[in-house]
């Protein structure tokens, strides 16, 4: 008896999705509750569950497909043992057509079917696969169920020989015949993403929207490296996470709103709203990009609190399994370009907020010190704010609020 597998209920105000990636394919056996595919929606990638144990009969839609809530996207054969191998007869389209565009690179893409159970791989891993040479089913992936991603391949693809040694390794061979003529010029088209899609719209909503204008600071980062180089030992070994510096920040910011409200306010119609509490959105690194959670109610939070929520976020972002209501009613975000070596930047706020900080690489600068010359490890801030709301003043005092507390930790023990 086939039983339908649908799309589920993906949250408030979304109807419709994007088939991202199978993870089964026809003729496997599957399990209860056990996911079979990846749904990107405008936010985040959620998973559908198996209705029932079974054998996958039918893929009804493809890889990239637009799919709405309640839609049939595959059927299960309930109660059916798999068989040795799917025949071609079951194979969906997206595998089809991969398999023919693949034909020419063949023995390139060999390792992926030699091991016993096949690797399963998403449209931007395999490319990557096909395109650094190197065999996925070898490389211990670290997404959701042990799943590889595009970093796995890279960082994989690091590790490897140079192509100076390239000929004791005869399966990179085919890879070297697959690349384009010296001087070919070659185009690839890629649907975008859903959540990349959302994030344009969203961006150019603020900039068509809001008057947006950034001011600029620095601090000076000596303390609070110094504090964290004493005590991240004891930190971590008390709290089971490590001390960074994004805990000072979210405390330092905290107090900064609480003493210029209007930059964790919003206009909504002609109100201003302004908020008792703060809720602070955080960029961390997802496989397909980054993605923003709300630390809630940040101003209750120790550091140590906030930083076991960062880490948790960041664990569950690369693993695939965030909520979309976790990712909802930020009141201000906090962006740490740094980690990626920018230098200095002017970060678009996310409506409705009103304002983001903009956090940058250390780099150790001449700074003069009562009258000397001195070498200092040194960041640039950065505040963009919607200034419809935030006066100048107000924004500079915030930054100075930020600055203060960040090159004095004392400040946001004694709350000052």
């Amino acid at each position: 008896m086939a039983t339908d597998v649908v799309v589920p209920t993906l949250g408030e105000s979304i109807t419709e999705a994007t088939l991202g990636q199978w993870l089964k394919k026809p003729g496997e056996a599957v399990k209860a509750d056990e996911p079979i595919a990846s749904l990107e929606t405008d936010k985040v990638s959620v998973e559908v569950p198996a209705p029932t144990a079974g054998v996958i009969a039918e893929l009804v839609v493809g890889e990239g497909d637009t799919v709405n809530v309640g839609a049939v996207i595959a059927r299960i054969d309930a109660g059916a043992t798999a068989s040795t191998a799917a025949t071609p007869a079951v194979e969906d389209r997206n595998a089809i057509g991969q398999a023919e565009a693949a034909a020419p690179a063949e023995p390139a893409a060999a390792p992926v079917e030699d091991a016993g159970d096949p690797v399963t791989l998403s449209p931007s891993v395999r490319r990557a696969v096909l395109e650094h040479g190197v065999d996925p089913s070898k490389i211990k992936g670290t997404g959701k169920d042990g799943r590889l991603t595009k970093d796995d391949v890279i960082a994989a693809a690091k590790t490897q020989p140079k192509p100076a040694a390239a000929a004791a390794a005869p399966a990179a061979a085919p890879v070297a015949v697959a690349a384009a003529p010296a001087g070919e010029r070659r185009e690839e088209r890629v649907r975008m993403t859903r959540l990349r899609q959302t994030v344009a719209s969203r961006l150019k909503e603020a900039q068509n929207t809001a008057a947006i204008l950034t001011t600029f600071n620095d601090v000076d980062m000596t303390a609070v490296i110094e504090a964290r180089n004493k005590y991240k030992d004891l930190f971590e070994k008390k709290h089971g996470v490590r001390l960074g510096f994004m805990g000072f920040f979210v405390k330092a910011a905290c107090m900064a709103l609480r003493d210029v409200p209007a930059v964790n306010a919003s206009i909504e119609g002609d109100e201003i709203v302004y908020r008792d509490y703060v809720d602070v959105s955080v960029a961390v690194s997802a496989p397909n990009g980054l993605v923003v959670p709300v630390i809630r109610d940040a101003q209750d939070l120790s550091v140590a609190g906030i930083e076991k929520t960062i880490g948790d976020f960041g664990a569950r972002a690369k693993a695939g399994t965030l909520k979309l209501e976790e990712m909802k009613g930020g009141t201000f975000t906090i962006s740490n370009g740094g980690v990626f070596g920018s230098l200095m930047s002017t970060p678009i706020i996310n409506p409705p907020q009103a304002g983001v900080l903009g956090l940058h690489r250390i780099e150790e600068r001449p700074v003069v010190r009562d009258g000397q010359i001195v070498a200092r490890p040194m960041m640039y801030l950065a505040l963009s704010y919607d200034h419809r709301l935030i006066d100048g003043r107000e924004a500079v005092t915030f930054l100075v609020a930020i600055k203060n507390a960040i090159e004095d930790p004392t400040r946001l023990l004694i709350d000052l």
